[in-house]
């Protein structure tokens, strides 16, 4: 062999070895750009979410949240059930990056949270009472014990609005960051406690109440509001937060949001998306 021959396999081998190396860096270079997104989604709300810690969410929000990731290659989702007021008080510690629980815009929560432009969803306000209450809408409300709602939250809001507008017909509204789930407050209404509950429809109030086989009727909707991401305020998650905005829009154009609406819920809220 050559002199010539030996430094030109040489030659090649290094070559060879810088090209491997090089895509070994970049693979890990890449591997490390990929953030992951630490996201709080709710428990027992089916069929909008569900999934204890440890089991994966499934449902409205967390189809429509892998739908979002998709269109943003360089985070990393990562989805775990948790109760409502877990949810609020680790997303402003900072424990999760997103919160998703069928949530309304509301002042003190656009204080304390980065909140895309584009919802996420809609809800059907309904008021669930006993069956032989004759609570059908708001005004039936007067003179009744309504359980406690969310302090600073989407219903608080609507109930405060709906006052305001209303001051003849005063109903009595107290707030609370009691964290009881669902499911029991709508026993609470069955065994007398209180007369009646306050709540979006798609939190897996009707499901809960067949499969107990509860007294309970809901009420026609008394308010529509649209739904939001919730996501931890840095500067780190401003776009973050851009990003899912541009890829909610997407998804409500191309069909995706409508399409999974009819999924879990059997009609297409995107209707009443604003």
């Amino acid at each position: 062999m050559s002199s010539y021959q030996s430094i030109s396999r040489r030659a090649f081998g290094l070559a060879v070895a810088g090209v491997a190396i090089a895509v070994v860096t970049t693979g890990a270079a890449l591997a490390q750009d990929v953030r992951t997104i630490k996201i709080a989604t709710a428990a027992e709300s089916k069929p909008l979410s569900w999934g204890a810690i440890g089991v994966e969410p499934q449902g409205y929000e967390p189809d429509v949240l892998k739908a979002i990731n998709a269109k943003l290659p360089q985070y990393k989702f990562v989805m775990e059930g948790a109760a409502d007021i877990a949810q609020e008080t680790g997303l402003v510690t900072g424990k999760y990056d997103i919160a998703t629980g069928g949530y309304y815009r509301a002042p003190a929560r656009e204080k304390q949270f980065l909140i895309p432009e584009s919802p996420i969803g809609a809800s059907l306000i309904k008021i669930y009472s006993r069956k032989d209450s004759g609570i059908n809408e708001m005004k039936d409300l007067v003179g009744k014990k309504i359980v406690p709602v969310t302090a600073g939250g989407g219903i608080y809001k609507f109930a405060t609005a709906w006052q305001e507008k209303n001051p003849d017909t005063k109903i009595e509204i107290t707030a609370s960051s009691a964290g009881i789930p669902y499911p029991d407050r709508l026993k609470e209404v069955e065994n007398g406690k209180y007369d009646a509950l306050v709540l979006p429809s798609n939190l897996g109030e009707q499901t809960v109440i067949d499969q107990q086989k509860l007294n309970i009727k809901a009420s026609e909707p008394v308010a529509i509001n649209n739904t939001f991401i919730l996501i931890h305020r840095s500067e780190e998650n401003q776009a973050l937060s851009e990003g899912i905005d541009k890829a909610l829009k997407e998804l409500k154009a191309d069909g995706t949001l409508a399409k999974l609406s009819q999924k879990w819920f059997g009609e297409d809220i995107t209707t009443y998306m604003k």
